[in-house]
């Protein structure tokens, strides 16, 4: 059946010989674009997602990645060009395909050896969640505390899942690899395979008294509260990772980690964009015309700057200093202030003949009753 997925590389848009930082970096940079939160509904963008994530979860993985590198799909799904129907009239639910190749090119394969224990420690299940900050949180960091449900090694039987002073017993059928070989096939085309043992469903061991706080599972679902370090720069779809926080390992596998979504709420005044802050001031038409002593609103607080006499609306002045901290590095981004001048939507008569005054010295033709002459016989008679 044809190839159906893209290569992974392409996917993250990186080489074949891109560097670890290089892979994790393009992934970051794909995954807060085509974050489903930022495309509701938009199911090409969740498509694009699911994608990003499958290509960074091999090419994140040491032994993955090598396995990909030498045989492309087939050496990390062992489903690929199946068609859903099966290998040359073959169930591949089955079959491991370490033993396939170990068939024909012997003993183990790649990392896939058959003779592997499926019963051996395993890394727990990462979890996730999602917090919200405020945009000086995410600016100078903080502390947040969250609340999730994880699995955690049983206290009782210390992840054993056997009743204390009891032991089980090794699996006879698969002596405690949790897998046995079935032989496959037949004629010319003849060879085993490793499936998940039936009589211990894997484990590799039979547990006769079961512990009787976690049912023999050798763990138990807690409430934890978590505490979480935002750090300082972090921008928003960006993640915080905490390791060892997620669920708990199998038969003394580390537990699984902690993978915090960061969202920043929008702020009533500023605006970001990575490491800068944008801001829009209003001023009068007579601050704008002639200069006035500001006071200008930052993330630190309120600065004074001296707007020039005659500035235009539109313009832009830079606080140096005055953004966000960069991430995890030195220095800080600056404030971009972008000048908007107010035109008075209602004037009172004094007003209005202050303005006409102004308006005549300028040579503008003056909107008064009885025009600019009318104006200026006003005020001669004031004299």
């Amino acid at each position: 059946m044809p190839d159906q997925k893209r290569d992974y590389y392409e996917v993250l848009g990186v080489s074949k010989g891109a560097s670890e930082e290089e892979i994790k970096k393009a992934y970051r940079r794909l995954a807060k674009q085509n974050h489903p939160d930022l495309h509701p509904g938009d199911k090409e963008a969740e498509e694009r997602f699911k994608e990003i994530n499958e290509a960074y979860g091999i090419l994140s993985d040491p032994e993955k990645k090598s396995r990909y590198d030498q045989f492309g799909h087939a050496g990390v799904d062992p489903n690929f060009g199946a068609g859903g129907g099966g290998f040359g009239g073959f169930d591949m639910g089955d079959i491991d395909l370490g033993d396939i190749f170990g068939s024909f090119f012997g003993g183990g394969f790649g990392g896939f050896g058959g003779s592997s224990r499926r019963n051996g420690p395993q890394k727990g299940e990462s979890l996730r969640a999602n917090i919200s900050i405020t945009f000086e949180e995410a600016a100078f960091g903080c502390t947040k505390e969250i609340d999730l449900n994880r699995t955690e090694t049983c206290e009782a039987c210390h992840g054993s899942g056997c009743e204390p002073g009891t032991t089980a017993e090794t699996c006879p059928d698969c002596r405690g690899t949790g897998a046995v070989r079935v032989q496959r096939g037949g004629g010319g085309f003849a060879f085993s395979t490793t499936t998940t043992c039936p009589k211990c469903r894997g484990t590799g061991k039979l547990i006769h008294s079961p512990c009787k706080s976690c049912g023999g599972a050798g763990s138990v679902r807690k409430k934890k509260r978590v505490s979480v370090t935002i750090p300082a720069g972090i921008d928003d779809g960006q993640a915080v990772s905490l390791r060892g926080q997620g669920n708990a390992g199998v038969n003394g596998g580390p537990a699984g980690d902690l993978l915090v979504g960061i969202r920043i709420k929008p702020h009533d005044l500023f605006q970001r964009d990575g490491t800068t802050v944008l801001y829009e001031h209003k001023v009068s038409f007579y601050q704008a015309a002639m200069g006035a002593e500001l006071e200008i609103p930052t993330i630190d607080g309120k600065v004074k700057w001296t707007l020039p006499a005659g500035t235009q609306p539109g313009t832009t002045f830079r606080l140096r200093g005055k953004g966000i901290p960069e991430l995890r590095g030195r220095g800080r981004g600056d404030q971009y202030v972008t000048v908007r001048v107010q035109v008075p939507t209602s004037l009172n008569a004094e007003q209005k003949e202050a303005l006409n005054a102004f308006g005549a010295a300028m040579g503008e033709n003056v909107q008064e009753e009885g025009g600019i002459k009318s104006f200026f016989e006003k005020k001669k008679k004031k004299k």
